[in-house]
């Protein structure tokens, strides 16, 4: 690989752990290019569901799998399976979000109910009624939550009529793909792809597009509603970010994946004066809590930093690394993203390993407090504990020292973009209007190296968007890429063009907002929904777009169909496997604009996915008249 990374961090890191006899992602990498399947498994055209296989399709030669599957089913298939586990992962998290409200309504946790008004919102929208008691109402929500979840496939979602716009309500009924509860939904698209049952290509993009749906309104809208409840909805503040935040005098705690509820007690236990001077006293300056990846996001956007909260050290891809910084002392393992071979790196570089999430195994790793909302206050100090323990036998062995950190702006929500503008989207409407800014890029993206280093074609990507006078929102490892690459600082001002550059330095904001994580897709599919019912059109007639430039995994895939059906022109990149079917690829980036208004595009290249969105962008202000 030519660029291991966009960051110099990581770079300098890398070095250190080839020198240290350790694989990194970026070598695992190289090693699995080498072997690479290209000509079936790259295209789609390889299936393993059953004994029969497994089978390849061989256009021209081998039209068929065993049980009688065309390329163009195959193809669809495989890509409904991604889908499968991507919202089964929103939903597992939105679940334990309504646990953990349920519980601390309850007095049972040590979180509070720090947004009231947003309580009142969900219940409306759940139909919630008969108590004025903030604890009563938060309990009967959470229980209305998770009967949401469970809806039955043909039941109307309670929580898509009640947010999505009416105007897309009627696209997705005469297309049949309005979908229930996102527990049915799965468990129907799980079935639907097994073999021998749906074979039928445009029946399988269907269901995609209803389970991207399911998984925007149906998981996700609850999911970070409900976080906002108990952890109050993010505003506008610095924050520090990248492996230099890593200090090697301080206990370093790291909550890693994509759920901050042990984060966030984890937080409120390090502010306690006898919790941080048993670290002390240990030897330690105190007891720094570092976000990683999408918990540190979901931390980062709603906590100051302060000497106890320090910020985020970057994406998943930096995990390797920044245990081998020989500063973690603890590195607790939430429900996604923390890599199967970090045992080796932990005995390496002196780190703990903790999985707090049943889902999470790590082999070789047999330390676990799994997350249970009534019990976090407790777990956190064990947590805190270990950490202490590890430091006493750690410290002074730190690797690596002299990294940077950069400080950037953080915590954009809906809400906090209407707070900059006054209270209304019509100061940005005018801006947009008058073309002072062309349009608006929603930037939702994993970090992969399938096309190139970490980060380098998302920070390429974002920057000819702003040089273009499109405001990038971002969100997701896509927006950990963005923050360490310096483009959500307010710096970034002077990269961007004349037009945005101006509404940047008049409000005090960077050029690309940081709206968290993947989870938070939500937030932006609202302040698209408040554009749209601003000017009285369809969403997809906006001068918006979506460009995931790193897209890697399951998460990912729900994602970008859920804009598709949301009516967004949705860029992705790699090229998905679905390219073995020309048919297939035909209907999602053409034919599909056709029923829903979104539409898939492709490409690697930083400029040619600018000149893509721009004119998509230029075609609808035309549309629109201005």
């Amino acid at each position: 690989m030519d660029q291991v990374s966009q960051h110099e961090n990581i770079n300098r890191l890398y070095e250190q752990v080839k020198q240290d006899g350790l694989l990194s992602v970026a070598d695992r990498y190289d090693a699995q290019e080498a072997i690479r399947c290209r000509k079936y498994c790259t295209q789609g055209l390889s299936c393993q569901l059953c004994s029969n296989g497994p089978c390849r399709i061989v256009p021209g030669k081998v039209e068929r799998g065993v049980c009688g599957i065309d390329a163009k089913g195959m193809v669809m298939r495989n890509l409904l399976h991604k889908n499968n586990m991507g919202i089964a992962a929103y939903t597992f998290h939105c679940k334990d979000a309504a646990k953990t409200l349920k519980a601390t309504a309850q007095g049972k946790t040590p979180f509070k109910l720090k947004d009231t008004a947003k309580l009142d919102s969900l219940a409306q929208a759940l139909g919630v009624n008969g108590t004025s008691d903030v604890n009563a109402k938060a309990v009967a929500v959470a229980d209305a939550v998770m009967a949401s979840l469970s809806q039955d496939s043909d039941q109307e979602s309670i929580m898509v009529t009640a947010f999505a716009p009416e105007s897309r309500l009627k696209v997705w009924r005469k297309l049949g793909i309005l979908p229930g509860g996102p527990l049915n939904e799965i468990m129907e698209a799980t079935t639907r792809s097994m073999t021998n049952i749906d074979g039928d290509y445009v029946s399988l993009a269907k269901t995609c597009l209803r389970l991207g749906i399911a998984s925007t309104y149906g998981a996700l809208v609850p999911l970070e509603i409900m976080q906002d409840i108990l952890f109050g909805t993010p505003t506008p503040h610095e924050a520090d970010v990248d492996l230099g935040i890593l200090d090697p005098a301080y206990v370093n705690i790291l909550p890693n994946g994509h759920e901050p509820f042990v984060g966030a007690a984890l937080i409120d236990a390090a502010h306690r004066a006898e919790v941080q001077d048993k670290a002390r006293a240990a030897g330690a300056k105190g007891i720094h809590i570092v976000g990683s990846i999408e918990t540190g996001q979901e931390l980062m956007q709603r906590y100051a930093c302060d000497d106890v909260f320090v910020g985020l050290t970057g994406n998943w891809i930096n995990q390797e690394y920044a245990l081998a910084t020989g500063m973690v002392d603890l590195f607790a393992m939430d429900m996604n993203c923390s890599v199967p071979n970090l045992k080796e790196y932990a005995d390496k570089y002196g780190s703990t390993l903790v999985s707090v999430s049943h889902l999470v195994s790590i082999p070789g790793v047999d330390k676990r407090l799994d997350y249970v909302p009534e019990k976090v206050a407790q777990q956190a100090v064990q947590l805190i504990d270990m950490a202490i323990e590890n430091f006493k036998t750690r410290q002074g062995k730190a690797t690596a020292g002299g990294l940077k950190k950069t400080k950037i702006v953080t915590g954009f929500s809906t809400e906090s973009v209407l707070a900059a503008l006054g209270g209304s989207l019509d100061p940005l409407l005018d801006l947009i209007k008058q073309g002072t800014i062309r349009g608006v890029t929603a930037l939702v993206s994993c970090t992969s190296l399938k096309n190139g280093g970490q980060d380098v074609l998302t920070v390429q990507v974002a920057k000819e968007l702003i040089k273009r006078d499109i405001l990038v929102l971002s969100a997701g490892c896509g927006n950990g890429a963005c923050q360490v690459g310096g483009l959500c600082s307010i710096s970034a001002q002077e990269w961007a063009g004349d037009g945005l550059k101006a509404v940047c330095k008049q409000l005090g904001i960077p050029p690309v907002l940081s709206f968290g994580t993947c989870s938070d897709t939500w937030r932006l599919v609202l302040l698209v929904t408040a554009i749209a019912d601003a000017l009285g059109v369809d969403p997809s007639q906006l001068p918006v777009a979506v460009t995931a430039p790193e897209y890697m995994e399951q998460k990912a895939t729900i994602d970008a169909f859920g804009a598709v059906a949301f009516g967004l022109y949705t860029h992705v990149s790699p090229v998905p496997p679905v390219t073995g079917s020309p048919e297939v690829v035909q209907l999602l980036t053409q034919d599909v604009e056709q029923l829903v208004g979104g539409k898939l595009a492709v490409g690697d290249d930083a400029v040619q996915i600018a000149d893509g969105i721009q004119s998509h962008i230029d075609q609808k202000r035309k549309a629109l008249g201005i």
